[in-house]
């Protein structure tokens, strides 16, 4: 070797590289100016012989090998650096040119580092993850990922032999982020992190920030080019900016993607089920779930998470992708599809997101780097011991950024209309399903977790900045105050939170026999008092129809199926007049029978029997009956849209209350027995003199009912009843629920006068 070039050689960073040990292999490998000339060095393991080859002049420049696990150095006349590749040939006689990765600068700038380390880097899906691109004229992928107490961080894949000597990343100063940028890689291929830890260990993860991974069990990240899908949805974009949910229509339909429509599993030769050949693609499902929305006229379908997870029983709720949709159903190209698809419809698309905790497998966020970064060390910390995963440490703003960050990724890449945050109380509270001993206060002495808190206001904060209509939405089930109160009145900035205590009453109410409901009016009531103080959404969601819980019309009281319906059906009219917007888990529309299962199709065969057909038929008319009526929205939150006409008839199980706006032609009545008692002639207080038409009515023969309705208008009489001066006297249905439109008229009193004609007197009412 010349005595030049060996004096140049850094003998100990040499051997750091071979044994895979650098954190900045760029400060030896690839181009670097000195005193003697330019010096080039390449590990390239099994490789014979190398030569640096000029891109422009062709000239070849053989390197010298300078170790036998394959370090190649050449030294060159000059001091400018070039555009060069290698030409290299392996011991098994095979040829390859390859651009070198460790000639490119860093794709990250200082305040990019900065941000980030301070948690405010709101776009760090842009530097982290894999994204194709272009560098200095040569197409690769840069790849880049936070592991702060790694000793060392490579790219594998099948490009380089799953060889983790052969891709070392460079660590960005003590940010934690590495990163390297590759030439010649392309879509589809796939990747992982092989991290040394600093005890030596060695592990392989999936990228964090990956946009798109393998299908299960496989859980290598997928190369994707996230800039390459051409959106078709501007109109609906720009109009979703404009609204207030708080006062627009919001009816959602839960989905579970994988249940929802299956089709029939394909299998090899041998009879064994091809692995995810029994899903719809996201574009087969969209076409079919688009149809049926619209149709049943919800406004919303709010998607179980949709992020990558390897257990389907998990209903997607252990997440180990959080910036890919899953490869059950497609690539991420085929989920924009999906979006556009139901926004082209005027369907907003809702996700479901779990920032609460994550699951320990071995390739995912657990132990990431051989250290707890993104969990706490402490179990008592950073542990669900019931759950049996892990929970997020809210203090560190490189956790927090992944979280925020992800959010709106979403919303941005995907055009997501608004976040389901999952679990949000399990986040507020230290000791959430721990018992004592479990758990550690926080500096006050208290079960609140502050950290989280911060994290949730920070997220609503920035979230809200955006001012592009897209809402979040928390799955808090405590009485935590002002979830939806504004962050700066020490809310926590939601848009609206699930009303999961009037689900678990009204619920109980349902399930008793109707005989004994008058002794549980309370349950009944009771929301009312708690009604102003969230923007709250009701739901029947999923929660409802797991473990053992049995479905919605499964859990009605009655010994025949009709009597079951019929519950199910007041049931539902009842939530369609109480303030909060709604939500309904698929399937409980047609009152599947059996139990939610996700490995199964939803029994769509059911709708060939008249009761069930029927049934959705009703809620596919109460659907359109609140979008029709603004009485049912636009006051939701506010208490002047909401007034009892009676409450107090706990022996009958019968309750009476107005819907309202600002205009009094916009009131609706709505009568509710939940009794299976019929009353006729049933006199009941209407809010003002006028006509009040019957406009739904869950007892009609068509939804399955008895048909004791009220067919004709109802005019007002002057007659005091539930301490109002008007009054009408109507039908009321066992187990029903009745809405009326109430129109203002001036009645005329009655009175008698005697007409003549063909010398016959004549006694007439007039009005």
């Amino acid at each position: 070797m010349d005595k030049t070039l060996y004096d140049l050689m850094d003998w100990a960073g040499i051997e750091e590289i071979v044994y895979s040990e650098a954190a900045d292999p760029h400060r030896l490998l690839g181009p670097h100016v000195t005193g003697a000339g330019l010096l080039i060095q390449a590990f390239i393991p099994t490789a014979v012989t190398v030569s640096v080859k000029g891109i422009r002049d062709g000239i070849l420049h053989p390197m010298e090998r300078v170790d036998d696990a394959g370090f190649f150095a050449v030294l060159l006349p000059g001091k400018t650096k070039f555009q060069y590749l290698y030409q290299v040939t392996y011991d098994n006689q095979t040829n390859e040119e390859l651009i070198d990765p460790y000639s490119f600068e860093p794709y990250y700038t200082d305040t990019d580092i900065k941000k980030f380390s301070s948690g405010i880097h709101y776009s760090i899906f842009d530097k982290m993850g894999a994204h194709p691109m272009t560098m200095k004229d040569t197409k690769g992928v840069y790849f880049s990922v936070w592991a702060p107490c790694a000793m060392r961080v490579s790219v594998v894949g099948d490009f380089n032999l799953w060889d983790g000597r052969r891709h070392p990343m460079r660590k960005l100063g003590d940010s934690g982020i590495f990163e390297l940028f590759i030439p010649g890689l392309h879509v589809g291929m796939i990747y992982k992190y092989e991290i040394k830890a600093m005890y030596g260990g060695i592990q392989l993860k999936s990228d964090p920030y990956a946009s798109y991974c393998e299908l299960r069990p496989d859980n290598a990240s997928v190369i994707w080019d996230m800039k390459s899908y051409s959106w078709n949805d501007e109109g609906w974009l720009k109009k979703r900016a404009s609204w207030n949910l708080t006062r627009e229509p919001l009816s959602i339909y839960e989905v579970h993607l994988g249940s929802w429509l299956r089709k029939e599993a394909e299998y090899n030769s041998d009879g064994e089920p091809l692995n995810g050949s029994e899903f719809l693609n996201y574009r087969e499902i969209g076409k079919k779930l688009v149809s049926y929305v619209k149709e049943m006229g919800y406004t919303h379908v709010e998607l179980l998470p949709v992020m990558e997870h390897p257990l389907d029983a998990s209903w997607g709720y252990q997440v180990t992708g959080y910036y890919a949709p899953t490869s059950r159903f497609g690539t991420p190209d085929d989920f924009k599809y999906f979006v556009e698809l139901l926004h082209q419809q005027g369907i907003g698309v809702i996700l479901d997101w779990v920032p609460a905790h994550f699951p320990r497998d071995s390739f995912g966020l657990a132990c990431f780097d051989g250290t707890c970064v993104y969990e706490h060390k402490d179990p008592r910390q950073g542990a669900h011991p019931h759950w049996g995963t892990l929970i997020y440490n809210y203090g560190r703003p490189q956790v927090t950024n992944f979280l925020i960050a992800n959010a709106l990724y979403w919303v941005e890449k995907y055009h997501a209309d608004g976040i389901r945050m999952d679990a949000v109380a399990s986040m507020l509270y230290l000791d959430y399903g721990k018992d004592p001993g479990e758990w550690i206060p926080n500096l006050y002495g208290g079960n609140e977790n502050l950290e989280a808190v911060e994290f949730l206001k920070h997220l609503n904060s920035i979230f809200k900045n955006r001012k592009d209509g897209a809402v979040l939405i928390a799955e808090e089930s405590t009485a935590w105050p002002r979830v939806t109160g504004d962050v700066k009145e020490e809310g926590l900035g939601f848009d609206f939170k699930w009303n999961m205590g009037w689900m678990n009453d009204f619920t109980g109410y349902m399930q008793c026999d109707p005989y004994f409901r008058k002794h549980h009016y309370g349950e009944l009531t009771f929301s009312l008092l708690y009604a102003y103080s969230e923007d709250f959404i009701l739901v029947f969601s999923h929660d409802e129809v797991v473990h053992l819980k049995g479905s919605m019309i499964g859990k009605m009281p009655g010994d025949t199926l009709e009597l079951k319906a019929a519950n199910l059906r007041a049931a539902y009219g009842f939530m369609a007049g109480h303030p909060g917007k709604k939500l309904l888990f698929m399937g409980q529309e047609f009152g599947q029978i059996r139990e939610w299962d996700e490995n199964r199709s939803l029994d769509w065969e059911l709708l060939e029997d008249t009761l069930h057909s029927q049934l959705r038929e009703y809620v596919k008319a109460l659907n359109h009956l609140y979008l029709s009526q603004p009485a049912l929205y636009a006051l939701d939150y506010d208490p002047d849209g909401f007034e009892w006409v009676e409450c107090t008839k706990s022996g009958d199980s019968i309750i009476v209350f107005l819907r309202k706006t600002k205009k009094k032609e916009e009131t609706l009545l709505f009568v509710c027995n939940f009794d299976t008692m019929l009353h006729e002639k049933y006199c009941i207080g209407v809010p003002f003199e006028g006509k009040y038409k019957e406009l739904i009515n869950s007892s009609d023969q068509a939804f399955g009912g008895d048909g004791y309705q009220n067919k004709r208008v109802k005019i007002s009489k002057k007659k005091e009843a539930d301490e109002r001066e008007n009054s009408i006297e109507i039908n009321v249905a066992p187990l029903s629920v009745a809405v009326f439109s109430c129109t203002p008229v001036k009645v005329k009193n009655t009175k008698s006068v005697v007409i003549k004609k063909d010398k016959k007197v004549k006694q007439e009412n007039l009005i």
